[in-house]
């Protein structure tokens, strides 16, 4: 029966794998595109490495962005910019002025009427050349240009800039000649005085945006993406030759027109399967990587689903970045892959799903090989940096290490390939500085991760470790000496794996909740039994040894009633292992020699640790227990009670699923007995002074 059912669960697993893996390679066919790709790779500034390669049909040389970009500017600073005349301003002030000036001066004066008519020809003279509300140096797009064109209506008439007034030049002019005209004529000069210039100035010239775009757009249109024609049988390359600059926009000019001709004509079924087999083959390379070296995550369906789902969404993000205008592949974080997988899973796993993540996608995205390089050295290096990322700072670094390697990597291949510090566009920096600042987004999607698909970060184990959490104030408040005893588990279990390797943050969090369900029954346990009388001394053996033995059902329960994750759990649930409650036993037998004393009434339900964190704890956890009850706690005897107490444990098989070597349990014995000795402040004794 037990045969069938693996049977029947092995055929079930290898369905899903199928079903996973078969819909991860549909949903990649959907994501990629599906143009033919060019044969031939090349690199500015390196030899050609393929045949000599004529023109095979008719083809535009296109102009490069950087070509097209110069033009732009060009054209952009030859449009005259457009500015509206308000002719309303000129008519009120000219009309105000002529009014108060007949008010002002006296009729009878023979020179009223040249003073009137010098004063408004200087006024009139000023707004027919136009006044501007500041000066032209000041007008961001006054910069650059010579002249302007005057609207009017719908005439338009160019004026050179230097001959505009701004207000206070007008100002000044018009103050000028009114104290011009003082001079000349004493006789006004009282009725002139009380004149203000600043009352009539006013500007009559306002920027007109819409009709200049209008004129740059339409003198936009003029620029042709092209620049000649090569034409079918013509030379291109030689065998060896040097990649230069014209060559490398002769061959982008090819490659481009060779993928639309091609996706006209050609049969997209073949396109299909081949996309299709490239697809298969990462994937397939994916599972074997899987079997043989992480089979624990092809047996937990929802971390497999994790993994390929993320490498779906990364070469979903990328291919859509490349294919939006306005956007650069480059803003795809994709060293998120990497530290994502690092975290949850461990750097080999990290690499290798890079790599076959970075392949996928650096098939299809512009200048393939820079691509792969920029990506690969920039994932590896974060992968070694994050260690561990359990502080802030952890994640600032690495979002500066992408930075970094993005920038060097980037300007050594330019400068290989160009020869020129001029020729790197250092343009492609701000890209990596949103990729790297997009990194930051890691910390919202790992709680999103933990939610869906049941992992533990770092941050959260350090969360859960905080004695302050509700559950742990609980077993603090209820039962102290467990407590005690917990953290002191949790202080030793974590230097055993800070030295044997292992997550130190792991191994803490599972100690301290591995005895919560001692909660429910803490007089029944001797740490929290000071002061009061034994319960068990009211209790047969086999109702005692229940009570001790369900305290792990008890502890499952309570963690579970509060959400605690099932790393957390595996600790409250195999920290005895399948071993039995031996005193209650042991006591069983002795008092009871004449019968079969049932085994199965003292014995643990397990299951045993099936991690190193776990089957430390179950170490530790005996040991300092034990070790309380020594009554002469010398060297000898703590060491006596290491090596009994984890040999037990060997003999019983009780650590054969976990991954512990031989060298861990040696040094795991080394490490118990100098914290001991530490903690019981054991000291060598001195040899006695001889008289």
């Amino acid at each position: 029966m037990k045969s069938y059912r693996q049977r029947t669960k092995k055929f079930y697993r290898i369905l899903y794998w199928i079903f996973l893996f078969v819909l991860t390679a549909f949903s990649l066919q959907l994501i990629l595109p599906g143009e033919p790709k060019f044969k031939y790779e090349y690199l500015k500034g390196t030899p050609w490495k393929h045949e000599n390669l004529v023109a095979p049909f008719d083809f535009a040389i296109q102009k490069s962005e950087e070509q097209i970009e110069v033009e732009k500017r060009g054209i952009e600073q030859s449009v005259v910019p457009y500015f509206t005349v308000d002719t309303s301003v000129a008519k009120q002030n000219l009309g105000k002025l002529e009014n108060e000036l007949q008010l002002a001066i006296d009729s009878s004066l023979t020179s009223q009427p040249a003073i009137v008519a010098e004063l408004l020809g200087q006024l009139n003279q000023i707004y027919e050349t136009g006044i501007l509300e500041r000066s032209p140096e000041s007008y961001q797009n006054l910069k650059g240009k010579t002249e302007i064109a005057k609207l009017t209506g719908n005439v338009s008439k160019k004026v050179l800039i230097d001959n505009l007034y701004s207000e206070k030049i007008a100002y000044n002019i018009l103050t000028n000649k009114l104290l011009g005209i003082i001079d000349k004529n004493p006789d006004v000069a009282e009725s002139l005085s009380k004149f203000e210039p600043s009352n009539y100035i006013k500007s009559n010239l306002s920027f007109n945006a819409e009709i200049t775009k209008k004129q740059t757009d339409e003198a936009l249109l003029s620029i042709s993406p092209t620049m000649g024609m090569v034409q079918v049988g013509e030379r291109i390359i030689l065998s060896g030759e040097i990649v230069d600059n014209d060559i490398f926009i002769i061959l982008e000019s090819l490659k481009n027109t060779y993928e639309k001709k091609r996706g006209e004509s050609i049969n997209s079924w073949l396109i299909f399967t081949g996309k299709l087999l490239l697809i298969t083959i990462f994937l397939v390379l994916l599972f074997i990587f899987l079997l043989f070296y992480r089979y624990d995550i092809l047996e937990h369906f929802r971390r497999l689903t994790f993994l390929l789902s993320l490498i779906v969404i990364m070469v979903l993000a990328s291919i859509f970045a490349n294919s939006y205008e306005g956007l650069h592949i480059y803003i795809v974080p994709l060293a998120i892959l990497p530290i994502v997988v690092r975290t949850f899973f461990d750097s080999r796993t990290a690499i290798f799903t890079l790599v076959i993540t970075t392949l996928l996608i650096g098939f299809y995205a512009p200048n393939n090989y820079e691509y792969v390089l920029l990506q690969i050295i920039a994932g590896i290096l974060v992968v070694f940096s994050l260690a561990r990322m359990h502080r802030r700072v952890h994640l600032i670094m690495a979002s500066i290490w992408v930075l970094l390697s993005y920038s060097l990597v980037y300007t050594a291949i330019n400068l290989i390939q160009g020869g020129n510090i001029l020729d790197v566009d250092f343009k492609m920096i701000r890209w990596f500085a949103f990729n790297s600042i997009f990194i930051f987004a890691i910390y919202p999607l790992m709680y999103v991760f933990e939610k869906l698909f049941g992992f533990i970060s770092d941050i959260t184990l350090i969360e859960l470790a905080d004695t302050n959490q509700p559950l742990l104030r609980k077993l603090a408040d209820e039962a102290p000496g467990t407590f005690q005893h917990s953290m002191q588990i949790a202080n030793l279990a974590e230097e055993v794996i800070l030295r044997i390797g292992g997550n130190p943050f792991l191994v803490r969090a599972g100690a301290l909740y591995h005895d919560i369900g001692k909660i429910a029954k803490a007089d029944h346990f001797t740490e929290n039994q000071f002061g009061i009388d034994n319960p068990h001394d009211q209790l047969n053996y086999v109702d005692s040894a229940k009570i001790i033995v369900d305290h792990v059902k008890s502890g499952i329960k309570l963690a579970r009633k509060n959400n605690l994750p099932e790393n957390i759990i595996e600790f409250i649930a195999t920290h005895h292992g399948t071993s039995k409650a031996k005193y209650f036993y042991l006591k069983q037998q002795e008092e009871n020699p004449d019968k079969k004393v049932d085994p199965n009434a003292f014995t643990y339900p397990g299951p045993l640790p099936t991690s190193k964190e776990a089957a430390v704890v179950m170490l530790v956890d005996g040991i300092e227990a034990a070790s309380r009850s020594l009554k002469d706690k010398n060297i000898n005897n703590l060491k006596e009670l290491v090596n009994n107490m984890v040999n037990q444990k060997v003999n019983e098989h009780q650590l054969d699923n976990s991954n512990l070597t031989f060298r861990d349990i040696n040094n795991i014995k080394e490490i118990l007995l100098n914290k001991l000795i530490n903690i019981y402040h054991v000291r060598i004794p001195y040899p006695k002074e001889a008289k």
